[in-house]
């Protein structure tokens, strides 16, 4: 355990991320681990591990990278602390793929929804 101060905490909602969780390699899994728990103990999270996606209200993606493989997984704050993990893929074009975009999108409304 460790003994940073959390400024953040993170949560699933549903099964978005744990589907896609499982099916990575231990190695993957790791630096998943590692850098989700950058995410809550950094007070400023670079850019380089998590960023806003253009055109979108709140919507953000955490970058993975392990050796030549890239991972996103969306993301949303709710609270301003608690970050709430959406879907996830790997990335092989130079552009994250719409229809991801979409799909975090309404994982978000979703949350919001069922929040009310």
């Amino acid at each position: 355990m460790s003994k940073n101060p959390k400024y953040r905490t993170i949560i699933f909602y549903k099964d978005y991320f744990q589907k896609f969780f499982i099916k990575q390699q231990d190695k993957v899994k790791d630096k998943i681990i590692w850098t989700l728990e950058l995410l809550e103990e950094l007070p400023r999270i670079p850019d380089t591990y998590l960023k806003h996606i253009e055109n979108t209200d709140g919507l953000y993606e955490i970058r993975i990278q392990f050796g030549r493989n890239i991972f996103r997984i969306f993301c949303f704050f709710d609270e301003g602390r608690l970050v709430v993990l959406a879907n996830a893929f790997q990335k092989k074009t130079q552009k994250t793929p719409k229809k991801e975009i979409e799909k975090a999108l309404k994982i978000k409304a979703e949350y919001e929804k069922e929040k009310k």
